[in-house]
């Protein structure tokens, strides 16, 4: 099992050892996922290996976040504001520059919770309030949204036993999770990743650490890549593709591929398994694709 770390939340950007390495392309990453999945501890994990700076959720200076808690349909509308107000002016705080920055959350979780928390005339002026400021805030390069079954977020929650978190209701967590997932399905207002975290505990375990830190690194040279695409000129939506391009969209499917072999290896460290198997056909598939639209042999595999 794996939870997130004890200790209070930072208030704003965390500061990221010096090191003597170059510093990576900039970039905003945001980490994503229900109560108790990790994110503040993989957000931490990651920071040294990406040089990053930090912007972590301020939760627990919600005063009402206790009483919620206890009496959610009383406390509801006083938490989600103080809320929606905190995590606007933590993101007013991000400012493009010459630092990666790892965050803990996106801002458009906290319409999450005001869908399952409030009703009527409380959620409508909540939704005004909302939609004025959302216009304002950054969004991130790539959001990497953490999934874990019920019984793994119950166990973790109970795991790090913070004391307002003590007799949460598994319904509501499992209202949340599903809100998460409806979330997801349909979200495409950035790149997205998303990681099933119930069988990895990337907090002691090395290498579902390096796995992890792996399919990030392959989304966030993707999602670069097709910003790149997207602002080269076209001159009509009936152009051909250049070769140019097409050898983009040849790496952008073997980037998907290694994503899908990572997690069938990660599942199956022997690599014994058809899922396995299946990945580095597909994997092989992409490289032939890409040493074929490069007219190189570079990119062939070796045979068998």
């Amino acid at each position: 099992m794996l939870w997130d770390e004890g200790g209070p939340a930072l208030k704003a950007r965390v500061p990221s050892p010096a090191v003597e390495d170059d510093v990576p392309r900039p970039f905003y990453l945001a980490i994503e996922g229900v109560i108790g999945v990790g994110k503040t501890a993989l957000a931490r994990l990651l920071q040294p290996r990406f040089q990053a700076d930090l912007l972590l959720e301020v939760f627990e200076e919600n005063p009402f976040l206790s009483d919620f808690y206890a009496d959610r349909r009383r406390y509801a509308f006083q938490t989600q504001i103080f809320f929606l107000l905190s995590r606007y002016r933590q993101q007013q705080e991000i400012r493009r520059n010459d630092r990666p920055l790892i965050a803990d959350y996106t801002f458009a979780k906290d319409r999450l919770f005001a869908h399952l928390n409030l009703t009527g005339d409380e959620l409508a002026t909540y939704e005004r309030l909302h939609q004025a400021l959302a216009e304002k805030v950054v969004l991130p390069d790539l959001v990497v949204y953490l999934q874990a079954s019920l019984e793994v977020l119950m166990a973790r929650i109970a795991a790090r036993d913070r004391p307002y978190e003590r007799g949460m209701d598994p319904a509501y967590i499992e209202s949340l999770r599903q809100a998460y997932e409806r979330h997801f399905a349909t979200y495409h207002a950035t790149p997205l990743l998303v990681i099933n975290t119930d069988h990895l505990d990337f907090v002691r375990n090395p290498q579902d650490l390096a796995y992890i830190e792996g399919r990030i690194r392959t989304a966030l040279s993707a999602a670069e890549v097709r910003e790149r695409l997207v602002e080269e000129p076209v001159d009509s939506r009936e152009a051909p593709l250049t070769p140019q391009r097409s050898l983009v969209a040849a790496f952008l499917a073997l980037t998907e591929a290694v994503g899908v072999l990572g997690a069938a290896l990660s599942a199956d460290p022997t690599g014994d398994s058809q899922a396995f198997r299946q990945a580095l056909a597909r994997v092989r598939c992409s490289l032939a694709r890409m040493e074929e639209v490069s007219g190189t042999g570079e990119f062939m595999p070796e045979e068998e």
